[in-house]
């Protein structure tokens, strides 16, 4: 196979991207965020093209993720790269929210952060059987972005929050129960699912022609665990609600809670709030001020380091608890930039 971080393909009447980073769990790079934004500007404008399919390489991936270690390298030497990246790949997610043609994502293995931007804003979702859906972010002190603002809180019975606080996963027949897919199909037929779409299918009539019913779903008896003690105002309420609640699960998720970053967990659920009630843009602006200040700070930085670099697991978060992050330390990550997200002339290139 290529040596290309991100492979194109027109086949017919369908533009087929492939990320292929493998080794890397398909990681998505600066390159791979460019490349594929100009790829589909392209194909917006080209008659030939119905419909955009997007898929990995290797089976245990479809995408980890951002390279979180070249965003760490970036930020630590001070390199502008870091918030540029971040910059381009909100753009690029709003552009696939935004996309004019049907947008198919063939989802398997591991799918979390930069992989979930490239994904779930698509018009279809197909998850295969070995689909692993996270957004982990609040444990590398971070904040689950790339539309988390606005995807999570839309998911039913308060799970994007549970999802946005523990960093918890979910596999092919949860992640189509609260909607994160809109098909279940197994990965062995997705070549097939491709073929249909290239020779002109309806992407509704191919995904459901070849799509099974997963069996094996937890949420439908954990929603309204979740939908009860996930709905508190603020994290400590919610880390009560789960230690009152008296059950194995309540208890371990508040013990999961108790391991992230104070500051991350009270931004994620600000985002929660927040983006609620905002439009999908406003959302990506949410975001782009929010990283702006985390690359300023502590947490990622030390959260990289104890899971991704020393891999000790220890990290030294500060504010060490959740009663030292004040109102006011969050309030600053949600205020205006000088420089904010500009969302104009994504379609074009």
């Amino acid at each position: 196979m290529s040596e290309a971080e991100i492979l194109f393909e027109t086949r017919g009447k369908a533009g087929i991207v492939t990320l292929n980073r493998p080794k890397a769990l398909n990681a998505v790079t600066r390159t791979m965020v460019g490349d594929l934004h100009a790829r589909l500007v392209e194909w917006a404008n080209d008659p030939a093209i119905a419909t955009v399919v997007i898929k990995a390489a290797g089976e245990k991936a479809f995408s980890a993720g951002g390279d979180i270690r070249q965003l760490h390298d970036w930020g630590k030497a001070k390199n502008p790269a870091m918030r540029d990246f971040y910059r381009e790949e909100y753009r690029l997610n709003t552009f696939i929210k935004r996309y004019p043609k049907p947008y198919v994502a063939l989802v398997d293995g591991i799918v979390m952060g930069g992989g979930v931007g490239v994904s779930v804003h698509g018009s279809h979702r197909a998850g295969g059987a070995r689909l692993m859906f996270a957004m982990p972010e609040t444990g590398i002190g971070l904040f689950p972005d790339v539309g988390g603002t606005y995807f999570l809180p839309r998911l039913p019975h308060r799970i994007g929050t549970w999802l946005a606080l523990t960093g918890a996963r979910l596999g092919q027949a949860d992640a189509h129960w609260c909607g994160l897919t809109t098909h279940s199909a197994p990965a062995e037929r997705f070549a097939e699912i491709e073929d249909a779409l290239a020779e002109g299918g309806a992407p509704d009539a191919a995904l459901s022609a070849f799509a099974v019913q997963p069996e094996g779903a937890t949420l439908p008896n954990l929603a309204p665990t979740i939908e009860r003690c996930f709905a508190g105002d603020t994290v400590e309420a919610i880390v009560a609600a789960l230690d009152a609640g008296g059950g194995e699960w309540a208890a371990k998720q508040a013990a999961i809670i108790r391991t992230k970053s104070p500051t991350s967990l009270k931004i994620a659920l600000r985002q929660m709030q927040d983006g609620a009630k905002a439009d999908f843009e406003a959302c990506m602006k949410i975001e782009f001020r929010i990283v702006s200040r985390v690359i300023e700070g502590h947490e990622f930085f030390e959260g990289v380091r104890a899971v991704i670099i020393d891999k000790d697991n220890a990290p030294d978060w500060r504010p060490a608890t959740l009663a030292e992050v004040s109102d006011a330390d969050i309030e600053a990550y949600f205020a205006p930039l000088p420089d904010e997200l500009d969302l104009t002339g994504i379609d074009h290139m």
